[in-house]
C-alpha cells in the first residue's frame, strides 16, 4: 500500500516522515520535474510505503509543488492520504484539508504538535472533529513520537477498507456558492467520469479558473461559456470575487468545525518569545545587518575554522592514502601509464574535489539549524521585496549567498525555492557569485600585478560578479523566464530548537548526493582531463605537458582568447583544467611556468603581455563556467543535459564578452 503525506510547510511533515520511516528512504525527483521526492518504507509494516509530498498551502496550481501534489494524487491514486496539520494553528491548516477531501481518496488527519496545545491550556475534541470532517482524526506529536503508531494503524485500516470521506459538501445549501458548485458539477459530470477525475474537485477547480483541469475535461467552447455564466452569477449574488467566494465558503465551514471541537489555548510562551526576537531579526533597520552578521559567522566557521580544519584533515588522509598507494604501485612495478591514471587521475583528480565534502557538510549543518529554528523563513520574508524587483522571490537569496562560499551547496540549496521558474532562474545566477575556490587565483594575480591594492581588486571582482548577476536576472526575467515570481506565502513559525534527527538526515542526504557525483560524473571528467594531459595525438605518453592533447586543445582554443589579450595556449590550458576545480588554474599555470605555486606570482608578469591582459584573465576566470562538481549538481537539478550545456555555454559567453570589453575598452585609455 502507498500512503501520501501532505500538509503545509512548517507543520512537522519532515519530522513525521522520519518517524514513519525511521530515516530509511529513497530520495529522487518526481518524474519530469525537479521537485524532490522522498519515498520510505513504514517501520514495522510490510509492503507499506509513504511518499513525502511537497509542503503546500493549497491545491491551486500556483507553484510546481502544488501541481506535483495535485497530479500525484489524481494520477497515482495512493491508497490513503495522511494529512498532517499544525494543531496550534488549525484554522489555516484545515484549508488544505478542505481541498483534499474533494479528491475522493481515503484520508486520515494527523493533528501534530498536540503536546504544545496541551501545554498552553488548549484541547481538541478529536471525536467531534472527526464527525464534523467525516474522516479519522489522530492527535500526535511527530517530534516526540507520540501517537505515531496509532496514526499508522488508523491509516492502514482506512486504506484497507477504502473508507472515503463521508462529506465533501461544506457550504450552506441556500448559498450562491452551493448553487454554483452544483450547477458546474451537473455540466461536467460526464466529462469527469470519462476522465476518472473526482467531480466535486473538478467543479471547485473550474470555479478557481484552473485551465489545466478544463483542458483535461475536454470542455468545448459552449460548455466553458455556460460555466463562465454560472461564475458571473455567483459573483453577482455573493458580492465577492469567485475565488473569494469559494475561500469564504471553506473558512466558514472551518470556523464551525473549530468552534465546535477546539478549546483555544492561551498565547504560548514560545510565541511571545518569537515576537520579541522578531523585533530585532525582522526589524526594518536591524534585519539585514543581523542576517549578514549571522552568515558572516557561518562562513567564517565553515571556510576558516571547522569546515577548513575538517577539509585539511580529509585532504591529509587522501594525500597519505595516495602516498601509500603510490609507493605500493611503484614497488609492484605497475605499468607507468596505469600508475599515472590511478595516482594523477583518480586520487589527485577525484581527491581534490572530494576534499570539499567537509565544507559542504559543515555549511549545511549550520543552514539546517537555521531552517529548523525558523530563522530562514524570516530571511526569505525580509529579502523578498528587493529580490522581487529582479523577478525572484525571497527564497532565492540564501542559495545565491551560499554561492560566495561554494557553488555546489548553493545549487543544492535551490531546492528550498518554491516554484520551478524561480528555482531554475536562481540556479543560473548562482555561478555569478564568486566562490571561495577562486580566491587562490585572485590572491596570486593580486600579488603579481597589484601589490598593496589587493582589497580593492578583490572587492571590485566581487562587485562585478554581483552586478552582472543582477543584469542577467533582468535579462532572464524578460526572455527565457518571463512572468512574475509566484505569490510569496510563508508562515513565520515560532522559534524552536532544531531536531537532531532532521539535521542528521539532511546532512546524510547532502553527503550522499555529493559522494554519488564524486564517484560518477566527476570521476569520468577527471579521467578525461588526465588522459588529455598524459598523451599526445599519437597516444604516446608525454613528459612535456606542452606536447599533450590538452596543450593541443589549448592551442586551438587560444585563438578565441586573443581578443581578450591572453592568446597564449598556456592560459587556455589552465582554464580547461580549472573546469575540474578552480584551484587547478593556479597549479596548472605553475607547472607550465616551471615553478612552484608559492613563487608563481613572480613568474606571471613575464607570461602576460600586459597588466590589462591579466585583468581580462581575472574577469574571465570570475565569470566562466563553474567547476565540474557544480555542473554535475546543475545536471541533477535541471534533469536535462541540454539545459545544463546551455548554462555552461551561456556562462562562457558572458565571461568572454565581459573580458573582451574590459580589454578592448581598456586599450583605448591605456
Amino acid at each position: 500500500m502507498r500512503f501520501a503525506l501532505a500538509g503545509n510547510q512548517n507543520c512537522g511533515k519532515t519530522a513525521l516522515f522520519n518517524a514513519l520511516t525511521g530515516m530509511r528512504c529513497h530520495v529522487g525527483n518526481f518524474p519530469g520535474v525537479t521537485v524532490e521526492q522522498k519515498i520510505g518504507e513504514i517501520r514495522g509494516k510490510t509492503d507499506c510505503s509513504v511518499v513525502d509530498l511537497p509542503g503546500i498551502y493549497s491545491l491551486r496550481p500556483y507553484t510546481q509543488e502544488e501541481i506535483v501534489t495535485r497530479d500525484y494524487i489524481l494520477n497515482e491514486k495512493p491508497d490513503c492520504i495522511i494529512n498532517i496539520t499544525d494543531a496550534t494553528n488549525i484554522e489555516r491548516n484545515l484549508y488544505l484539508t478542505m481541498q483534499l477531501l474533494e479528491l475522493d481518496v481515503p484520508i486520515v488527519l494527523a493533528l501534530n504538535m498536540m503536546d504544545e496545545v496541551r501545554a498552553n491550556g488548549g484541547t481538541v475534541d478529536v471525536e467531534k472533529m472527526s464527525r464534523e470532517l467525516g474522516i479519522p482524526v489522530v492527535p500526535i506529536s511527530a517530534l516526540k513520537g507520540e501517537g505515531v503508531s496509532e496514526l499508522i494503524d488508523r491509516a492502514i485500516e482506512t486504506a484497507k477498507s477504502h473508507t472515503l470521506p463521508i462529506r465533501a459538501d461544506f457550504c450552506d445549501r441556500n448559498s450562491p456558492c452551493h448553487r454554483c458548485i452544483h450547477a458546474v458539477m451537473h455540466l461536467v459530470q460526464d466529462h469527469a467520469e470519462a476522465e476518472g477525475l473526482p467531480l466535486r474537485f473538478c467543479a471547485s477547480k473550474l470555479i478557481e479558473s484552473d485551465n489545466d483541469i478544463a483542458d483535461r475535461l475536454r470542455l468545448d467552447a459552449n460548455e466553458r461559456e455556460l460555466i463562465e455564466h454560472c461564475l458571473v452569477q455567483l459573483e453577482a449574488e455573493s458580492g465577492l470575487d469567485r475565488n473569494a467566494a469559494l475561500a469564504d465558503m471553506r473558512y466558514s465551514f472551518i470556523e464551525s468545525v473549530v468552534g465546535a471541537s477546539v478549546v483555544r489555548c492561551r498565547e504560548s510562551r514560545e510565541h511571545r518569545r518569537s515576537v520579541a526576537i522578531d523585533r530585532i531579526l525582522t526589524g526594518k533597520y536591524t534585519a539585514i545587518p543581523v542576517f549578514l552578521g549571522v552568515m558572516l559567522l557561518i562562513f567564517w566557521l565553515t571556510f576558516n575554522v571547522i569546515g577548513a580544519a575538517l577539509q585539511r584533515l580529509l585532504q591529509f588522509g587522501i594525500d597519505k592514502l595516495s602516498d601509500v598507494v603510490d609507493a605500493a604501485l611503484t614497488s609492484f612495478g605497475l605499468n607507468p601509464v596505469v600508475h599515472s591514471l590511478i595516482i594523477d587521475g583518480i586520487f589527485n583528480g577525484v581527491g581534490s574535489v572530494l576534499s570539499f565534502l567537509p565544507i559542504i557538510v559543515t555549511l549545511f549543518f549550520f543552514l539546517s539549524i537555521l531552517e529548523d529554528t525558523g530563522y530562514m523563513a524570516r530571511v526569505a520574508f525580509v529579502m523578498d521585496k528587493p529580490l522581487r524587483r529582479l523577478g525572484l522571490s525571497g527564497r532565492s537569496f540564501v542559495p545565491m549567498l551560499i554561492g560566495f562560499g561554494c557553488s555546489v551547496p548553493a545549487v543544492m540549496a535551490t531546492r528550498t525555492v518554491s516554484s520551478d521558474r524561480d528555482r531554475k532562474m536562481t540556479m543560473m545566477l548562482v555561478p555569478f557569485m564568486s566562490c571561495s575556490a577562486k580566491i587562490p587565483i585572485y590572491s596570486v594575480f593580486v600579488a603579481a600585478f597589484f601589490p598593496g591594492r589587493g582589497a580593492l581588486v578583490m572587492f571590485a571582482l566581487y562587485v562585478t560578479g554581483i552586478v552582472l548577476g543582477i543584469l542577467m536576472a533582468l535579462i532572464l526575467g524578460h526572455t527565457s523566464f518571463r512572468g512574475k515570481p509566484v505569490p510569496f506565502v510563508m508562515e513565520l513559525p515560532n522559534y524552536r530548537f532544531p531536531s537532531p534527527r532532521s539535521v542528521g538526515l539532511l546532512l546524510w542526504e547532502k553527503a550522499r548526493d555529493f559522494l554519488e557525483r564524486a564517484f560518477s560524473v566527476i570521476f569520468v571528467a577527471t579521467v578525461i582531463i588526465w588522459f588529455l594531459q598524459s598523451f599526445d595525438y599519437r597516444l604516446n605518453p608525454v613528459t612535456d605537458s606542452s606536447q599533450s592533447l590538452l596543450a593541443i586543445v589549448g592551442q586551438w582554443i587560444a585563438v578565441l582568447f586573443k581578443p581578450l589579450g591572453f592568446g597564449d595556449w598556456r592560459f587556455s590550458t589552465a582554464l580547461i583544467s580549472g573546469f575540474i576545480a578552480k584551484e587547478q588554474v593556479v597549479s596548472t599555470l605553475a607547472v607550465l611556468a616551471g615553478c612552484d605555486t608559492g613563487v608563481l606570482h613572480t613568474a606571471l608578469p613575464a607570461m602576460f603581455p600586459s597588466t590589462l591582459a591579466a585583468v581580462s584573465f581575472l574577469v574571465f576566470t570570475l565569470l566562466y563556467t563553474p567547476c565540474v562538481a557544480t555542473v554535475a549538481a546543475l545536471r541533477r537539478e535541471f534533469n536535462s543535459r541540454l539545459s545544463t550545456l546551455g548554462i555552461v555555454f551561456t556562462q562562457c559567453g558572458v565571461a568572454w564578452v565581459a573580458a573582451c570589453l574590459v580589454y578592448q575598452i581598456g586599450r583605448l585609455f591605456l
